[in-house]
Parts: C-alpha cells; sequence; structure tokens
C-alpha cells in the first residue's frame, strides 16, 4: 500500500472522490458505503442478541409464574406463600430485563441512526441527512451511553408484559385464600387465611395490596416517556388512563428526577385567545406566546397560541382549551428539543455554572 499522506488535499471538482481519509489512507465513497454496510450488519447482530435475551427473562418469568400458581392450588396444605416468593422473584426478573433492554435500546439507536440518515436518505435523493446524525453515532462509539433511563425501561417492560404476570399472581392468591383449604364467607375470614407465621394477615394483604399499586403507579408515570428508539410507539401509549387521573399525576411527574419525557409543542387557533391563554397559565404554570393570524377561508382574524407542555399534561390542556373555546383548532406535535423557559438549559455546558451568564 503507497502512502499518499504528502498528496494535495482534494480539491473541489476534481476526478477524485474521497469521503474519509486518516493518515494518509483513503476511502472512496464504495469503501465507506462496504464499511457502513458491514457495520450496520454488526448492530443489527448485537440488537439481535439481546433482544433474544429480553425473551428468555420474560420466558423465565411465564414459568416462574406457572409453576408456583400450579404447586399452590395442587394440594389443599400447599401454603400461599409460595405466591408471594413467586411476586418477588418475578420482581427480580424484572429488575434484570429492564437492564437488559437498555443495552437492547443502546444497539437499536445505533441502527436506526443508519436507516433514518442513511440508507432512508439514500432512497430520497438528494442525499440529505441530518446534520447532528455522524456526531451521535461517533458519540455513541466513543463515549456510550444508556439512551433511556432506568425506569423508562423498567415501565416499558411493565406495561409489555410483567404487570399482567402480577395482575394473574395478585389474583391466584387471592382465590388461594378464598378457596382453599376451605371456601372463605367473610372478609376476616379471608385475612386470616392471609396470615404468615407470625405475620397478621391484614399486614400481608396491606403489602401486596402496595406492592401491586406501587407496579401499576410505575407503569402510569412512565407511560409518557419516549426516548426507546428501537420500539415502535403508540401516538398516545398512556394505558387508556382517564384524564383526571393523568392530571392528578401530572404534578408529580414533573418533580420526580428521572422523568425524561419527549415534549410536546402545542398550536391552538382561537378567537378567545385572552381566555385560552388564562387557562392554560392558570392550569399547567406554562408560559404562552400569542401570534395574530388570518383564516384564508372565512377571511376572519384569529390568535395563534404556542405552548410548550409534558406528555402527561396533554389531557389537562385539552380539558382547559374546550372548557374556554369549544371551537378551537389545536395541533400537538411532538418536539425534538425545548430549550429555555422551564425546560433545558440553552447555555453552553461550560457557563451554567456562571451567574453573569444569565
Amino acid at each position: 500500500m503507497s502512502d499518499r499522506s504528502t498528496e494535495e488535499p482534494r480539491i473541489e471538482g476534481s476526478d477524485e472522490d474521497t469521503s474519509w481519509s486518516y493518515r494518509g489512507y483513503r476511502i472512496d465513497s464504495g469503501g465507506f458505503a462496504t464499511a457502513m454496510v458491514h457495520f450496520y450488519r454488526g448492530e443489527v447482530s448485537r440488537a439481535n442478541i439481546w433482544r433474544s435475551r429480553l425473551d428468555t427473562t420474560t420466558n423465565w418469568a411465564v414459568v416462574t409464574a406457572g409453576a408456583v400458581i400450579t404447586f399452590s392450588f395442587g394440594a389443599a396444605g400447599n401454603t400461599h406463600v409460595v405466591i408471594l416468593l413467586g411476586m418477588f422473584l418475578i420482581l427480580l426478573f424484572l429488575m434484570m430485563e429492564s437492564r437488559r433492554y437498555r443495552y437492547y435500546e443502546l444497539w437499536a439507536l445505533r441502527v436506526r441512526l443508519m436507516e433514518t440518515d442513511f440508507f432512508a436518505t439514500l432512497l430520497s435523493p438528494p442525499f440529505t441527512p441530518h446534520q447532528e446524525w455522524a456526531t451521535r453515532l461517533v458519540n455513541s462509539l466513543l463515549t456510550p451511553e444508556f439512551p433511556i433511563n432506568f425506569w423508562e425501561a423498567v415501565g416499558r417492560r411493565l406495561r409489555r408484559n410483567y404487570i399482567w404476570l402480577f395482575l394473574v399472581l395478585v389474583v391466584s392468591w387471592a382465590l388461594k385464600l378464598i378457596l382453599v383449604p376451605t371456601a372463605v364467607a367473610t372478609f376476616s375470614s379471608l385475612l386470616e387465611h392471609a396470615a404468615v407465621g407470625f405475620i397478621p394477615g391484614t399486614i400481608v394483604a396491606v403489602l401486596v395490596a402496595c406492592f401491586f399499586g406501587t407496579m401499576l403507579l410505575i407503569s402510569l408515570l412512565t407511560a409518557g416517556l419516549r426516548a426507546s428508539p428501537g420500539e415502535v410507539l403508540a401516538d398516545r401509549e398512556l394505558l387508556g388512563a382517564p384524564a383526571e387521573l393523568l392530571q392528578s399525576l401530572a404534578g408529580v411527574a414533573r418533580e420526580l428526577p428521572f422523568i425524561h419525557k419527549r415534549r410536546q409543542m402545542v398550536t391552538v387557533i382561537t378567537e378567545r385567545p385572552e381566555e385560552v391563554s388564562q387557562s392554560l397559565l392558570t392550569l399547567l404554570k406554562r408560559g404562552v406566546t400569542s401570534l395574530e393570524g388570518t383564516g384564508m377561508y372565512s377571511g376572519r382574524k384569529r390568535a395563534v397560541l404556542f405552548c410548550a407542555v409534558e406528555p402527561s399534561e396533554i389531557p389537562s390542556l385539552k380539558s382547559a382549551v374546550y372548557a374556554t373555546d369549544e371551537d378551537a383548532f389545536v395541533v400537538v406535535n411532538p418536539a425534538e428539543e425545548i430549550w429555555g423557559g422551564g425546560f433545558e438549559d440553552i447555555r453552553p455546558p461550560w457557563r451554567r455554572g456562571n451567574p453573569k451568564s444569565h
């Protein structure tokens, strides 16, 4: 291989088509495409391996749930405690699977970056990848970081699989107490059956209820987290939760340190801008920007309001706008990034500790 480090830099418009060079070694566009194809195949293989590991953990949880239920109902003398131990064991499987899921998302992020900004753009000329796609890919290679936090992984695996396993175990545990060894006629008798050694049945029942309630709460609070690049996400993945419940959880979710959602940009076209703005300011504590607009069909003057919100605040916003102006036109779009105004700090990282930079 010849040393070409002393050659002149490539001149714009020359016949030499160089897309990459380092210490005298050069790769043309064909070689670059070949390298990217092999890189893509390697990352897909990694993602598939970790995806299969997720399925393995889920299979362990399903088999464990079936085994403890079968054993508990296999004989009248078999204790219900085995179902409680099964819940704890499946919780450990959930923690393991959430950790594996974060690794899967790391490889899936790289695959998605190549699919969206390399292969997809090749099919839609002119070739115009996102200006930061290569930077994100390089950063992922040089300093790998999980693209999603641990709580998003836990919540997603809970909603997909584990919340249903916990529900089956809780129902089976209740049926065990009600029917075996003899059917109970009163709630106090059920609590007597729930006792575990010297621990009263009331305390055991409360602990089980708190456990399942905690799992359900985590599922709801993390439903708006959408940093996952490797999943096909529904437009509103909120488990059909009522707006009142989400409104009550929105304030809590905003304060939790692990909540990091993809924010939403809302556009409201209304003839009552003052009332709608005041309603949003009072209810959501979010800033509202108003612009003047004209309906091109009707020719009527209307205000165009802009407001950035969290995903969990969308039901509250819809209720507030509808209560103020039933004829308002509302558009909700996911925002890639939002800086300033109570969201991310717009200043460079090296200036955020300097008070004079405000």
